[in-house]
C-alpha cells in the first residue's frame, strides 16, 4: 500500500505550457521523461465501486500495463491524499488475485459478483514529468498532463499539473505549488481525473 499525496493544479486555457522556461524549476530538476498514457476506468453501470469510494483502472504506459485500485481519500485545497495499490501486468487484462491481496479484498472477494464490470470512461494524455530535488531532502514528481477524458461521445480536456510527494516535506511541496501558481495561470484543482470521467459517463447516460 502507498499513501499517495499530491497537489493538483488546473491550467487555464488550451495552450501547452513550456515548463523549461522556468529556470528555477529546471535548476532543481534531476530527471525528465515523456510518456503517452491511456487509462481505462472500470465499474458496474450502476457505479457500485464509486459508491464505495473506490476507483479501479488499467493504464497503458507506452508498452507497459499497470493495474491500480485507489480509495477516494480526502481532498482539501488541491491536496489529494488517498491509499492506492499498483501492480504491473503482462497484458491489458485484470489480475483478480492481485485485487484480493489488498486490504480491499472483501470488496473483490468473489469475482462472480462483478460480471457486469466494464470500462465506463477513459483518459488519454501526454505526460511530461520531472523529478525535483527540493529543500529539506524532499523529492517531488511533477507531472504535466495534456489530453482528454471521454465517455461515449462526451469529451473533456485534461490540462493540469500534479505534484506528488515521493519523500520529504509536505510543506515544501506546498511552497513549490505556490511558486508555480505565481509563475503560471494555475488554480488548485480538487477534482480527480476519475471524477471528471464519472461526470462524463453520467452526462452520456442522461443524454
Amino acid at each position: 500500500m502507498n499513501l499517495e499525496q499530491e497537489i493538483k493544479l488546473a491550467v487555464a486555457g488550451g495552450t501547452r505550457l513550456d515548463l523549461t522556461q522556468l529556470d528555477w524549476l529546471q535548476a532543481i530538476s534531476r530527471e525528465q521523461q515523456q510518456q503517452h498514457l491511456r487509462t481505462e476506468y472500470f465499474d458496474t453501470p450502476q457505479m457500485t465501486l464509486k459508491q464505495k469510494g473506490i476507483a479501479l483502472r488499467l493504464r497503458k504506459q507506452d508498452e507497459h500495463w499497470l493495474q491500480t485500485v485507489k480509495t477516494s481519500g480526502q481532498v482539501k485545497e488541491g491536496l489529494h491524499q488517498r491509499e492506492e495499490w499498483e501492480h504491473p501486468l503482462s497484458s491489458g487484462e485484470f489480475d483478480w488475485s492481485l485485487l484480493q491481496q489488498t486490504p480491499l479484498a472483501t470488496v473483490f472477494a468473489d469475482n462472480r459478483g462483478w460480471e457486469h464490470l466494464q470500462c465506463l470512461f477513459f483518459t488519454d494524455f501526454q505526460r511530461d514529468s520531472w523529478l525535483l530535488a527540493a529543500e529539506q531532502n524532499t523529492l517531488i514528481e511533477l507531472a504535466y498532463d495534456f489530453g482528454e477524458a471521454g465517455a461515449g461521445d462526451r469529451r473533456a480536456t485534461i490540462h493540469e499539473i500534479e505534484l506528488e510527494l515521493r519523500h520529504g516535506s509536505l510543506q515544501v511541496m506546498r511552497q513549490l505549488a505556490e511558486q508555480l501558481k505565481t509563475a503560471l495561470r494555475l488554480t488548485y484543482n480538487n477534482r480527480s481525473k476519475a471524477e471528471t470521467g464519472y461526470a462524463l459517463y453520467q452526462q452520456n447516460q442522461t443524454g
